[in-house]
């Protein structure tokens, strides 16, 4: 069982381990989180995420197996409302969005003029003129308002005070009936609904970066951060639920992008094989249109491709580009690399030359161990169809 710590021996773990100044935001979970085990922070957005709560690997088993907990206060919202705010929102993506319901997520794309990805968020449709863009590790805030300002399109444009929390894996379902009753079963995958728990106010989705059955709980006070996460330990505890971050091992056998790691500005929809979330002749129009249409027509120098690296498990996921060769020439770099434990491999994201993107193409990758042989395989590498994660 966790230990939880006192709320003084937080203060005093806070002074001792955690050196934060007060540019870098705390989330509504923060304290309860430290209570909880996290013994250490990432900076994600300007705020603090978790990013250890013990041994990686267990916490993978934790996810995969039972559930676990995640502040990810740190995906911070970008409020979009006003008579134009659905025209806005498909100015700011290259996704179709003219059949977007309310209640409905979306995952979605924002590219710059040039077809650049600036971030890859979840949308949510919360009211007819009432949008929610989901943030990874970018500044959409400042490009919003920016775009906004001479775009002549009545919208406001803000970061409201949302905070999620994700409870992610297997049996997140049972403790979130538990939560809110058999109405929650219901909801169904990329959707939303408006929740309150003892009078705490609540947007749920059935979303999450796992790629496991999963949901988001959207708090909109932060006042309530600390009682919402005690409410929700003491609902999984029968359930085997842990207090966790979000796990590469799992996102990497999924295939999901991290931003700054896996896409950035001068990465494009096609080179990561996203031709779906890109409708370049729709008839709306949208920031990087005329970019895209020429990168469909022309092709792309380099793709995203799945590898597996043959050799020893590696001992934690790389903190910097790997060089990806074939015969001595760079055609690449590995992007995101991690053992699985599950399929007993070393699997990584990489970026390369279209003509050494099939599946079975032999490569060498140069880890932080020296020099190891990889092959080309297909992406996700587990679970391709999610699933587990659509599943009810």
């Amino acid at each position: 069982m966790t230990t939880v710590m006192s709320r003084k021996s937080v203060e005093k773990k806070q002074a001792e381990d955690f050196g934060y100044g007060t540019q870098i935001r705390k989330s509504p979970y923060f304290d309860a989180t430290v209570r909880w085990g996290a013994t250490a922070f990432s900076v994600y957005n300007h705020m603090y995420i978790p990013r250890d709560f013990g041994d990686p690997e267990q916490n993978f088993w934790n996810l995969v197996k039972d559930a676990i907990l995640c502040d990810v206060a740190a995906e911070r919202q970008v409020e979009v409302t006003g008579p134009d705010a659905a025209k806005f929102i498909q100015y700011l993506t290259p996704r179709d969005l003219s059949e977007m319901a309310v209640g409905q997520c979306k995952y979605i794309l924002i590219t710059n003029t040039e077809g650049g990805i600036l971030n890859d968020p979840i949308l949510l449709r919360l009211a007819e003129n009432h949008y929610w863009i989901s943030l990874a590790d970018s500044d959409i805030l400042l490009w919003a308002q920016g775009v906004a300002l001479n775009s002549g399109m009545d919208v406001k444009i803000g970061e409201p005070d949302v905070s999620p929390l994700q409870l992610q894996g297997p049996k997140s379902g049972e403790i979130m009936k538990t939560l809110f009753g058999e109405e929650i079963m219901d909801l169904r995958y990329y959707w939303l609904r408006e929740f309150e728990l003892d009078g705490i106010p609540l947007i749920v989705s059935r979303t999450g970066w796992s790629s496991e059955l999963g949901y988001e709980l959207y708090l909109r006070d932060g006042s309530r951060g600390d009682e919402l996460w005690e409410k929700i330990m003491a609902a999984g505890m029968p359930y085997g639920l842990k207090p966790g971050h979000t796990s590469s091992i799992r996102r990497i056998e999924g295939g999901m992008l991290s931003y700054h790691a896996d896409a950035d500005m001068s990465t494009n929809p096609y080179e990561l094989g996203m031709d779906r979330l890109v409708k370049p002749d729709m008839e709306a129009e949208f920031i990087g249109k005329a970019a895209l249409q020429r990168i469909r027509e022309e092709g792309v120098s380099r793709k995203q491709v799945g590898l597996r690296i043959d050799s020893a498990p590696l001992k934690s996921p790389n903190t910097s580009f790997w060089p990806v060769s074939i015969s001595g020439k760079n055609v690449g770099k590995v992007t995101s690399a991690v053992y699985s434990p599950r399929l007993e491999q070393n699997i990584a994201l990489a970026m390369v030359t279209t003509e050494n993107a099939s599946v079975g193409t032999e490569l060498e990758v140069k880890t932080v161990s020296g020099p190891a042989k990889a092959v080309v395989v297909e992406k996700p590498f587990f679970d391709p169809k999610k699933r587990i994660a659509a599943s009810s």
